[in-house]
């Protein structure tokens, strides 16, 4: 019974992700520019409607765009004005320890650069910050908000022939970044735990057809062995074609990626329902399975972008973040599963069943992706 109670357990869990789509996978990229003239310029990567209808940033774009659209005309310029002071109360700019005012401008709104985009927006996606360096002033901070994602931070200033790059935390503040002389012993902050973690929030939790794929992977034989070929075959593949897509030497188009991704995880799946032994031809699968994978882990690093002069670092860290993913979806699934492994009624009650939510939900993932 506590076998039919575990496995009742996890049909639930796995029954859960049919709806989810490909990738939830956002950062907020920061660029603050020091101008010369006394004066600075932010722009800032975010979902400007969603604050002008104070909906969340991480909101559904359909959703924000309904909202956007139900704002009577009369009280546009209001909920214009609601963004920007979101804006000026969510992230600040110290000069020598002082906080400093700007102006706060959406570029894109009225341009082809909004309406055009995908999904169509109103404001845009780029927030400008526009405001006047104090004179004298020797040092700047930038305040990374609390309820936005990771921040990519750039800052760039007359002095400096290469931008200085930091990757903050939500309500993380960078270094003190010198205005004058040079920066080149200026830490660059948090490159390796930044993209460390943001690697293994892509598999847990963000990355639900990842933990699919793993999960499929284990069941077919809950030993050490035939689960350590597979998972070093994946994990040999996916390294290598995340480096190579990296460089841009390889690449697919996200929608046929994303679909194949899917079917990987239903193929995976029926396999397991077909065969309870590890054959030859499914390692060189998982191989072929790991290398699609790698390159959907590369399209959620190019999102995020490489910090200048750290490109080994971070794409190692992100990597080993997904490895640390993977593995504690194996740790789950062995201590839920693995000391059943060897009961009767394994195979019918557990394998099978997980492996038909699995390999459903794989399917139902690549019908809607091929769709659009």
């Amino acid at each position: 019974m506590r076998l039919k109670a575990v496995t009742g357990l996890l049909l639930v869990v796995l029954a859960v992700p049919v709806s989810v789509p490909a990738h939830e996978f956002t950062i907020t990229p920061v660029t603050l520019v020091i101008t010369g003239d006394g004066r600075f310029q932010a722009e800032v990567g975010l979902d400007a409607d969603a604050l002008a209808v104070g909906l969340p940033l991480e909101a559904d774009s359909e959703q924000v765009s309904e909202a956007m659209h139900r704002i009577p005309e009369g009280q546009f310029e209001a909920a214009v004005e609601g963004a920007r002071s979101a804006i000026r109360q969510d992230i600040q700019i110290f000069f020598d320890a002082v906080p400093t005012p700007f102006e706060v401008s959406f570029p894109h709104h009225g341009t082809p650069a909004a309406t055009d985009a995908d999904p169509p927006t109103v404001l845009g996606t780029v927030a400008r910050l526009v405001g006047s360096v104090p004179a004298e002033a020797q040092q700047v901070v930038l305040q990374a908000p609390t309820r936005y994602k990771t921040v990519s931070l750039q800052i760039l200033t007359p002095t400096q022939a290469e931008p200085y790059s930091a990757v903050l935390d939500p309500g993380q503040a960078s270094v003190d970044f010198p205005l004058t002389g040079g920066a080149s012993t200026v830490p660059r902050q948090g490159v390796f735990s930044a993209y460390l973690g943001l690697g293994f929030t892509h598999i847990v939790p963000k990355g639900l057809d990842h933990i699919l794929f793993v999960l499929g992977l284990f069941l077919l034989n809950a030993g050490w062995r035939p689960l350590l070929y597979q998972v070093t075959a994946f994990t040999v593949a996916h390294s290598v074609t995340l480096a190579l897509s990296m460089q841009g030497i390889v690449a697919l188009p996200e929608r046929l990626l994303e679909t194949l991704i899917a079917l990987s995880i239903c193929w995976v799946a029926i396999e397991n329902m077909s065969t309870s032994k590890l054959k030859p031809w499914r390692v060189a699968v998982v191989f072929a399975f790991g290398l699609l994978h790698g390159l959907g882990f590369a399209g959620v690093l190019s999102e995020l972008g490489m910090p200048e002069g750290r490109f080994l670092t971070a794409l190692l860290s992100f990597n080993l973040g997904v490895e640390l993913g993977q593995l504690s979806v194996v740790a789950v699934a062995f201590v839920l599963l693995g000391r059943f492994e060897r009961l009767v009624g394994y195979r019918r009650y557990v394998v099978i069943p997980c492996s038909v939510v699995i390999a459903a939900t794989g399917g139902w993932w690549a019908i809607t992706r091929a769709l659009g």
